[in-house]
């Protein structure tokens, strides 16, 4: 290993937050130069009558406390800043920063997640969209009662907030018997799993959950060797996009007539390609979930409302494609 590559990712600084000179709304991530919403929120903003510009926050992984402190206090404190969605962090920011904001929603406190920051009257406010925009990105490629007629399982891999989003939307008691036979997550820290089983302990459903501690690859090919035919498969580690590789090996065994869904659609996206090399099996990107997700926390930041179907969308949808 080279002296570079054993060199950690730079550290975030508070000299790195700068006070607006116009209305900002704020992308918090990891590599946030290289997502499709910095040219796809402009042509939004112009079609939307937006006064506002992206900018984006880069944190290395599960960065210090601290510096999710001082990202939340300098968007509650700078008066251009009018609020961000949050990707990667949304977890660890909730957990630093939960006593910076004035209002939490329900979805917020019961995920131990921010994914949107808001702000209403001088009040700063956790948003957790998650479970909404995830359910939308499902409905789109998810067969209505394919649960129900295949008694099928998700294995989600990676324990974080996107999977508690998917897990609380496919369990709800509301879906009748439309509903997931089991949901297991896998994730490479015990952590991290402890934590999901602490959530989705609160969810008021029946549907089982399984913990695995899956530190390598091999491992998630079990459990997904495991899974019954029409199951659905996620990669939800952000291997792929903000790290390369992917949870799975070339080896996996993947469900007779199952779905795949890759919640990266930019990146080296090895999960993917190793889904569509599998004869018979639904393979979906996170191109949809990626729409879904920007929308409704425009929607919440600006205070606008925004469509989640139908033509208004399809505008929207078809903006971000050209700009993509």
């Amino acid at each position: 290993m080279t002296e570079t590559a054993r060199r950690p990712a730079p550290s975030f600084t508070a000299a790195t937050l700068r006070p607006a000179d116009e209305p900002t709304f704020y992308f918090i991530g990891v590599t946030t130069g290289s997502s499709s919403i910095q040219r796809v929120f402009p042509a939004w903003a112009h079609e939307l009558g937006l006064d506002a510009r992206l900018q984006g926050i880069d944190l290395p992984l599960h960065a210090a406390a601290d510096d999710y402190r001082r990202v939340v206090d300098f968007i509650a404190q700078d008066e251009l800043s009018l609020g961000g969605l949050v990707t990667t962090h949304k977890i660890d920011l909730f957990r630093a920063a939960r006593d910076r904001f004035d209002v939490i929603d329900e979805l917020a406190q019961l995920m131990g997640e921010t994914s949107c920051i808001s702000k209403r009257g001088g009040r700063l406010i956790s948003h957790a969209k998650d479970p909404i925009s995830s359910g939308r990105a499902l409905d789109a490629f998810v067969p209505a009662g394919h649960w129900a007629r295949t008694g099928a399982d998700v294995v989600s891999m990676g324990a974080g907030g996107s999977t508690l989003a998917i897990s609380w939307y496919l369990s709800r008691p509301e879906r009748g018997a439309d509903r997931p036979r089991r949901i297991v997550i896998t994730n490479r820290s015990q952590p991290r799993l402890e934590h999901a089983a602490s959530v989705t302990a609160r969810f008021a459903t029946d549907t089982p959950f399984d913990f695995v501690l899956a530190p390598d690859a091999r491992d998630n090919d079990e459990v997904i060797a495991a899974a019954p035919p029409g199951s659905l498969v996620v990669n939800a580690t952000g291997l792929g996009k903000d790290a390369p590789g992917s949870p799975v090996t070339d080896a996996a065994s993947w469900p007779q007539g199952g779905l795949a869904w890759d919640l990266n659609y930019r990146g080296d996206l090895v999960f993917l390609d190793q889904a569509r090399r599998q004869p018979g099996l639904a393979v979906e990107d996170g191109w949809t979930y990626f729409l879904h997700g920007w929308t409704a926390v425009i929607a919440e930041v600006f205070d606008v409302e925004l469509p989640s179907a139908g033509p208004d969308f399809e505008t929207l949808s078809r903006l971000a494609q050209e700009a993509r």
